[in-house]
């Protein structure tokens, strides 16, 4: 640390004494030279008294420069007060062994409604600061009696919500809400929400996601205008979309309503806005869906394309449908084969979810894989020809579905199939995952839970990239 030393500090204090004796040299120096003068004019030794007087002016002022300049020099006289830094004023900074202990912390996002007069978030503030609670983030939604503040909190581990809430009641705040964050939640709002924009604006299936991450945990469901016989379902939002408390109604660019419902939480006005102007950002950049494509080589040496498909491929789908056996079509539909068509259209929108295409070296469809959006949870669906089944097409499908689902933030995914279809049981099986069976009436639920999925989801990138080697 260096040491600043004021020029204040280093000239010596100026005191009366020095001026009452140089006062008294001047009234001296007169009254020498004025007894000088008449004793020059009237005595015969006049030029002998002025040569004299001349002298000892001269020794008179060599003396007093000498004086000056001897006590201008001299070291200052020291002293016992304690040289300060250049930060004088300021506390020094404890010593290592008396740092503040480190307290264990968590994350919170949490909403109050407080009334919108002045000083209403100071008060929040204020209680916050005394629990010794940091915030990271704070958005208002105003409503039309009071606001909507939602905070990001980082809190001590040994606050709990319940005390939380509590304090929060005393200061104002009512319709306390508390959740657990973690650090994805530390990206500030604007630029998720740019993030999810720039994600609905490359794919049309990413809209349902999107508005999942920016509301929260909520149900979406895709209700269609017309149904799978071709009868109107009298779902029709209106154009500015409808808000109700916990639920929203907005209209599906594709046809139908989008209903997005939040229980435990309503929705603000805020909220609302944010989701429309997804959706009309969805409605005018129309259909499209990414053109990747994976080229794979199968055990027996046949090259087959691996592609995102969309409702585009509703001709090729349908004549591979044409391809099938009927038991391979009531393995997958569950229902009567004569109605296995309909759900095509349904299936390639990709409102409702993702598709996988598989097709071969001369463009024939051959294989689809379907990843659902089916409320708040993910459903698995296959289908391949029966000439090319048995050969890993349906395992590397349902790889790369629960990638894509893991990716998106899934907790699990499922798959409803008989419990006679042994092909999805081991493809299922061989995922490598927690599974959970249900069976009601010979209808398998076959539920993985994706714990271990990022790891089988870099392990069926690297496969993809060896195979296009």
């Amino acid at each position: 640390m260096t040491d600043v030393t004021s020029s204040k500090t280093t000239r010596r204090p100026h005191h009366w004494r020095h001026d009452l004796i140089e006062l008294a040299a001047l009234f001296t120096a007169v009254v020498v030279a004025d007894t000088i003068a008449k004793t020059i004019v009237k005595g015969p030794e006049g030029p002998y008294l002025l040569v004299f007087s001349a002298i000892a002016l001269v020794a008179t002022a060599g003396f007093h420069t000498w004086w000056a300049r001897r006590h201008s020099h001299a070291p200052p006289v020291p002293t016992a007060a304690p040289i300060l830094d250049a930060h004088a004023g300021q506390d020094a900074e404890p010593a290592p062994d008396e740092a503040p202990e480190a307290v264990e912390t968590v994350l919170w996002r949490m909403r109050t409604t407080v009334d919108d007069t002045p000083g209403s978030l100071a008060a929040l503030c204020t209680v916050l600061a005394r629990l010794g609670v940091d915030i990271l983030t704070l958005q208002t939604h105003p409503l039309t009696s009071g606001t909507v503040d939602e905070f990001l909190l980082r809190a001590p581990a040994h606050l709990s919500a319940d005390h939380l809430a509590h304090e929060i009641a005393a200061a104002g705040g009512r319709d306390t809400w508390t959740e657990r964050a973690d650090t994805h939640d530390l990206v500030d709002t604007p630029t998720r929400v740019l993030g999810l924009a720039t994600r609905t604006a490359l794919d049309a299936a990413e809209l349902p996601l999107a508005l999942r991450q920016l509301l929260g945990r909520c149900t979406l469901h895709s209700v269609p205008a017309v149904s799978l016989t071709g009868r109107p379902t009298g779902e029709q939002a209106p154009v500015e979309g409808v808000l109700e408390e916990t639920v929203m109604k907005l209209r599906d660019p594709s046809g139908g309503t989008l209903l997005i419902e939040r229980p435990y939480l309503p929705f603000t006005p805020t909220e609302f806005a944010r989701a429309r102007a997804l959706v009309e950002l969805d409605a005018r950049l129309g259909p499209r869906v990414p053109r990747s494509q994976d080229v794979l080589t199968l055990p027996e040496g046949n090259e087959i394309t691996v592609r995102r498909a969309d409702q585009r491929d509703l001709v090729a789908a349908r004549a591979m449908h044409d391809r099938c056996s009927a038991r391979t079509l009531s393995l997958r539909y569950h229902g009567p084969v004569g109605d296995a068509d309909r759900y095509l259209d349904h299936l390639l929108s990709p409102r409702f979810g993702r598709t996988l295409a598989v097709q071969t070296a001369s463009g024939r469809l051959v294989a689809l894989g379907h990843l659902l959006w089916d409320g708040d949870e993910t459903e698995v669906a296959l289908l391949v020809e029966d000439d090319w089944q048995r050969r890993g097409i349906g395992s590397e499908l349902l790889g790369r579905l629960v990638a894509m689902a893991e990716e998106d933030g899934c907790e699990s995914v499922y798959a409803v199939t008989q419990a006679s279809n042994t092909g999805m049981v081991a493809a299922m099986r061989a995922l490598n995952l927690p599974l959970d069976y249900q069976i009601e009436e010979g209808t398998l639920v076959i539920t993985a839970r994706l714990d271990s999925a990022p790891r089988r989801g870099e392990r069926s990138q690297q496969q993809a990239r060896q195979s296009e080697r």
